[in-house]
């Protein structure tokens, strides 16, 4: 039977947003025998379209699009917690904006441009696109794949008519696809989900979260899973675009823990646990992409100035398990035995 994603080996490089995943990356995982992903969130439509042009030579390859939300943050809230943060902004030489900004990460110019410019796979995280939008991508010979957390959203997902899923797990580092933000997490191992999942639906598994290993390759695939996806394994790898204070934290022995907060981006997402994170997450309200917005040169700023203790340290629960050196390397190591 024909596989979803055609590549050598069952391992896929995760979308990282924000700057850790780069071409070169992609094209390391590629050359590898994996399938990258490609991450278009934050990105302009015109960033976005050079992206997508120079992947093209890779043959297999998917990237990644942030879908809009239509859930305002509380204005009242957002002003309360922007002078809350003021003092965390200053001690950077940040000044932060009070207004909100609310945008859709320019889904409708991005979606355009893939129709005009199909790639084989496009996923999508944070709910599900309208069926007119999958419809419109499978016509042009992409396959569609959303991200999903529950068994009950990949039911919906399944409904909709996408070719495929990704099942993440409550392991996952970054930001969770959970439909609904301030959903409680579900507690619930990866390969328990994926066999979840699959007595659900009979789509197509790609699964990742907190994958440390081979054998964690092994358990997921005899879960059910297709494919596996790893992100937090290769942050520290040479050609991501992991910040240098970001690496480091990631190798800091001081770092003992990972978290899930929306503290940083008004949508929940696994960090290192740092001061940041202790001081404002019970005082955050949800509210992506205003916090995003709000939060982002702060953000910036920390990684220029090599303060991890304001940054957003995205990082899986096998953050440990993240080593230095050629990401090819790596995709090779999580095949084996297989």
């Amino acid at each position: 039977m024909a596989r979803l994603l055609e590549s050598e080996l069952p391992v896929v490089a995760a979308p990282m947003a924000g700057g850790p995943t780069t071409p070169a990356l992609a094209a390391a995982v590629a050359g590898a025998g994996g399938f990258p992903f490609l991450a278009g969130g934050y990105l302009s439509p015109e960033t976005f379209a050079a992206l997508v042009a120079e992947a093209h030579p890779l043959g297999g390859f998917g990237v990644n699009l942030f879908l809009p939300q239509d859930r305002p943050v509380d204005r009242v809230a957002f002003r309360r917690y922007a002078e809350r943060l003021a003092p965390e902004a200053a001690a950077l030489g940040v000044t932060l904006d009070p207004v909100p900004v609310e945008d859709d990460d320019a889904w409708p110019a991005k979606l355009e441009l893939l129709l005009a410019d199909p790639v084989p796979v496009v996923s999508t995280t944070f709910g599900l696109p309208e069926r007119t939008a999958v419809r419109a991508l499978q016509r042009v010979g992409t396959a569609v794949l959303a991200s999903v957390t529950t068994p009950a959203e990949a039911a919906a997902a399944d409904e909709l008519g996408v070719d495929g899923l990704v099942v993440q797990g409550v392991e996952a580092g970054g930001h969770s696809a959970r439909f609904d933000p301030g959903a409680v997490t579900p507690a619930i191992s990866l390969p328990d989900l994926v066999r979840a999942v699959r007595t659900t639906t009979g789509l197509p598994v790609i699964a990742g979260g907190g994958v440390t290993g081979p054998a964690g390759v092994r358990d997921l695939i005899a879960a059910g899973a297709e494919t596996v996806a790893v992100g937090t394994l290769l942050l520290r790898c040479d050609e991501s675009g992991t910040s240098a204070t970001h690496r480091d934290a990631l190798a800091d022995p001081a770092f003992t823990e990972t978290v899930i907060t929306h503290c940083f981006t008004g949508r929940p997402a696994r960090a290192l646990r740092n001061d940041f994170v202790d001081r404002h997450h019970p005082a955050a309200p949800y509210g992506y992409p205003a916090l995003h917005h709000l939060t982002r040169d702060l953000r910036r700023a920390a990684a220029r100035a090599g303060d991890p203790q304001r940054l957003h340290l995205w990082a899986g629960t096998g953050f440990r398990h993240a080593r230095s050196g050629p990401a090819a390397e790596v995709v090779r190591a999580l095949a084996a035995g297989l």
